[in-house]
């Protein structure tokens, strides 16, 4: 009870069991998407965390754990997860029950972990899913026969389909109230003495007092991180561990593989009798498939069909919706725009800022509904395991491994889905890494500038054949990069030593539909969640860097240096000039606005910014305008085409077909340096820009993600070392192209 409301304190319910055993079905079932994703204190670990309302109208905290097969906590991230459910973790609650989530199909292999969980001196509930998959298969679990021999709550569930849900979290609710007398397995004599020495030692040393199952995992494992819990300085702690090892290993058993014995035989001895399998053992339907899905020609080629067919689903069906968002959030600023006429600074800043940002959150929502259909879709299936064997291979010498491949895909489309995708992968080490590198993937937004840049400068000069080549080289540029950058961050930033690849082939299971909208619209709602603030804020903050200052005077020199200019080149009088400029909608008055504009963006914070730093990029070949287009294109990389249609005095209703941008363009020259007077966009200058973009990461919804998804820390580091690559690849192209043609 709370003392100061005398409200109860949620009960804490943490999910644990081994990779693909339904852990997350079940943390859905539970709760619904009354639920978020957080890191843990300190480390890029990620947790899930939901609310749980039960008929009695208690609620739960349920936590939904990484997937592990065991205990020993070889790194600091494993380290985190294993602290957590012993208490160890700063700002993160004890659970009050630990729900160990079991494979129907395979109880001897998730029983390692139940084991070691059951003593921690914690609650614990075994939970048996697939409990429909193995009827089918023909497995006789005797459920009661395990919960007397275990002494704990054991229920039968298929989370999927909602099966035994009710039963297991009545047996939640009892076990939290009346914790069982849990039947832990008993050591032998010459273990149990020297975990019981060790332990004195640590208390007589350092004065801790560590429990049993603490002591266990810093002697029984080879490289355990606990070992910082005993307080005890390295050298002694080591001299310590050594003894007590030496006493299992004069019993006859290696203190490292000794644990391993001891566990199977018991679980051996509890499953004998109640676990059995009808009929004889002969070759499943799912064998019959592997021999197809993983054949080393013939799967690889149905993976990559498959992989276009998600590919193309996410780049081309979310087409429609997108169009139509932007249609609608065009049409919402059109007509607000309309009601404050009266007020400019106001319009621009709820029209061109807080519409247009709605506008650019909501817009990935289809990507990102229509990839998690499909990855949910694969790993129900079980399918998913498949192509992570099929590709291990390809990624393992940058540090990679084959999950990483579906994010990299799908960043070909966006890369906010793509850096979602990443939470498939369990090892955190590549789980970051992929994260860093899928922004290198050349996403949808940078196609028209690169169309822009290969019709203006490229085709004209080069022709058809080229421009195809040009225009594949660029899409496929990011992909050749990532996998040195992988390389590079996993040897020499990350520096954490590979952690042995384990990949389970489940069998294969129907989808069920309601589990796999479920949680594609958990990840639509979480991204609306976690990012969409953050690229809100980024979108007005460009635009008042582009809209201020502003004042009459600015407005008043640009129009009067545009009248001077129509008059010279015109040859009409200056009256004739200021009667014409009183239509509105003549091609006159039209091009006064567009002047003005570029003008106000060339005087603003931004535009000034651009001024400022157009000698660190005019090594790449961009001048003060090409370098604002830049800045301005950060909330997103398609920005770039309005943005030079504004500098050029086109307008912003422009795309990378207009024909009068490119003459803009083509015409334009330097008007300040050493090169005032030349050409600015040569075929140089359009191979540089189309580098630079194909590097950087020139979107502002991409770092919102990724900071989302791993901390603040990491999303700056990939953004300055995309930053620092872009300009390299930008400066070097410019020049070694300006050499060769």
């Amino acid at each position: 009870m709370n003392a100061d409301s005398g409200q109860k304190q949620p009960l804490q319910v943490s999910l644990a069991g081994n990779p693909n055993v339904g852990k997350t079905s079940l943390f859905n079932r539970l709760t619904g998407l009354r639920h978020h994703v957080a890191n843990y204190p300190g480390v890029t670990v990620e947790r899930r965390i939901g609310q749980h309302n039960t008929t009695e109208g208690n609620i739960w905290d349920v936590t939904d754990l990484p997937g592990t097969y065991s205990l020993a906590a070889a790194s600091p991230d494993e380290r985190v997860v294993v602290e957590s459910l012993m208490g160890h973790v700063p700002e993160v609650k004890k659970p009050d029950v630990i729900v160990t989530v079991a494979d129907a199909t395979n109880i001897a292999r998730s029983f390692f972990l139940l084991t070691q969980l059951m003593e921690l001196g914690c609650p614990v509930v075994l939970a048996i899913n697939f409990a429909d998959t193995a009827r089918q298969l023909g497995f006789n679990i005797d459920i009661d026969g395990i919960a007397r021999e275990l002494g704990i709550p054991v229920v039968l569930i298929s989370a999927a389909q909602g099966e035994g849900i009710k039963e297991l979290c009545q047996a939640i609710e009892r076990a939290a109230k009346f914790p069982p007398p849990v039947r832990v397995m008993e050591w032998p004599s010459y273990l149990s003495g020297a975990v019981d020495g060790f332990m004195r030692q640590v208390e007589a040393g350092s004065g801790k007092r560590l429990e049993k199952a603490e002591a266990l995992r810093v002697l029984l494992d080879a490289n355990s991180a606990l070992r910082e819990l005993c307080g005890v300085p390295s050298g002694q702690l080591e001299k310590w561990i050594a003894e007590a090892r030496e006493k299992i290993f004069q019993a006859g058993f290696n203190p490292l593989s000794v644990e391993a014995v001891l566990r199977y035989d018991y679980i051996g001895k509890v499953t004998a009798g109640r676990v059995s399998h009808s009929g004889t053992q002969q070759e499943t339907w799912s064998d019959k498939i592997d021999a197809v899905l993983t054949h080393r020609v013939g799967g690889l080629a149905i993976f990559l069909a498959l992989m276009w067919m998600v590919f193309q689903a996410v780049y081309s069906w979310a087409g429609l919706m997108m169009d139509l968002i932007d249609a609608g959030t065009g049409w919402v600023g059109k007509n607000v725009g309309v009601l404050l006429e009266g007020s400019p600074a106001t319009q621009s800043l709820v029209v061109d800022g807080i519409i247009a940002g709605v506008g650019g959150v909501i817009i990935f929502i289809p990507q990102i509904l229509i990839l998690f259909i499909f990855i949910s879709v694969l790993e129900s299936t079980g399918y998913m395991a498949r192509a992570v064997f099929l590709m291990d291979k390809l990624f393992s010498w940058s540090g990679l491994n084959g999950k990483s491949f579906i994010p990299m895909l799908s960043s070909y489309a966006c890369s906010i889905p793509g850096v979602m995708a990443a939470r498939t992968i369990e090892d955190p080490r590549a789980r970051l890494v992929t994260i860093l590198i899928v922004p290198l993937m050349s996403c949808s937004a940078r196609l028209p500038v690169y169309a822009l840049m290969i019709g203006a400068f490229i085709e004209p000069a080069y022709g058809p054949f080229v421009a195809g080549a040009v225009l594949f080289g660029v899409q496929i540029f990011g992909l050749l990069v990532a996998g040195p950058v992988a390389w590079t961050l996993h040897n020499f930033i990350l520096r954490i030593p590979s952690q042995p690849f384990l990949l389970e082939m489940p069998p294969y299971r129907p989808p069920v539909i309601g589990e796999v909208l479920r949680r594609a619209a958990g990840a639509g709602w979480e991204f609306l969640e976690r990012a969409g603030t953050v690229i809100l804020a980024l979108s007005i903050l460009v635009w008042a860097l582009l809209y201020f200052p502003r004042s009459e005077d600015a407005k008043m020199t640009a129009e009067n240096a545009f009248v001077a200019k129509a008059v010279q080149e015109q040859g009409l009088a200056k009256n004739e000039i200021m009667l014409a400029l009183e239509k509105p909608e003549s091609k006159l008055a039209v091009a006064r606005n567009h002047a003005v504009e570029g003008a106000l963006v060339r005087q603003s914070y931004l535009g000034r910014l651009g001024h400022w730093m157009e000698p660190v990029f005019a090594p790449a070949g961009f001048d003060w305008r090409i370098t604002i287009a830049v800045l301005a294109s950060f909330p997103a990389r398609e920005i770039v085409i309005s943005s030079l249609g504004i500098l050029f005095q086109i307008g912003n209703d422009v795309d990378e077909d207009s024909a009068t941008l490119r003459e803009a363009m083509a015409g334009a020259r330097w008007d300040s340096g050493y090169r005032a007077g030349q050409l600015l966009f040569t075929v140089p200058t359009a191979l540089s820009m189309m580098v630079f973009f194909a590097l950087c990461m020139q979107c502002a919804a991409t770092l919102a993600i990724m900071a989302q998804e791993t901390s603040w820390r990491w999303a700056a580091i990939g953004f300055i070392y995309m930053t620092v690559l872009a300009w390299v690849g930008a400066v070097a192209t410019y020049h070694f192209a300006g050499w060769l043609l």
